[in-house]
């Protein structure tokens, strides 16, 4: 008898970091199965589609809807199967809305405002945009989960900016790009 397969994912979160504190969070979401969703690369630059329009909309609605988000347009792209970004979450101080805590355990899910939720939501809103644009009500977008990476000095900061503004030019090598599956995947940021 086979044992079953282990079910749990390892999180590739830092243990113990509240992911909700103010800080700089370089994040990536892909496409499920990396299928090129929001657009085309052309001449090294990105053209979005539609899809690839509501993504950029809803990225830079999340700092108009969200008190304690910064978002900055030099340091986001749309890809054609995946996103870059740079979310800041800025103490926002007493007027930042919490849930009130209950005893027992902790429910499911990512903390209110932490960068799991931000994304969470992020992610459901463009899902259920898309899908109504599309005419597919019900169909996934996004693999599950996202990438994430915190920012803690400028050297980085500088590094990971660059890389999100060449993004495009570097589409013929990137790891995402399906054109490229089975290749050697280089890292980045």
């Amino acid at each position: 008898m086979t044992s079953p397969p282990d079910l749990h994912r390892r999180s590739l979160r830092l243990q113990g970091y509240d992911y909700a504190q103010a800080g700089a969070y370089f994040v990536t979401l892909c496409t499920r199965g990396r299928e090129c969703l929001f657009g085309e690369i052309v001449d090294g630059a990105m053209r979005p589609n539609d899809a690839g329009s509501v993504v950029s909309d809803e990225w830079f609605k999340t700092a108009r809807i969200r008190e304690h988000i910064r978002l900055n347009a030099d340091e986001f792209v749309v890809m054609p199967n995946h996103v870059h970004g740079i979310l800041w979450i800025v103490d926002a101080g007493a007027t930042r809305r919490v849930a009130p805590t209950r005893p027992g355990p902790r429910p499911a899910g990512p903390v209110s405002g932490s960068v799991g939720a931000i994304m969470a939501q992020f992610k459901s809103v463009v899902t259920k945009r898309i899908n109504a644009l599309r005419g597919t009500s019900g169909m996934q977008v996004w693999q599950r989960n996202f990438h994430e990476h915190i920012i803690r000095d400028d050297d980085t900061l500088s590094r990971i900016r660059e890389y999100i503004v060449n993004n495009p030019l570097q589409w013929a090598l990137d790891r995402e790009n399906p054109a490229n599956a089975g290749a050697t995947r280089r890292t980045q940021g």
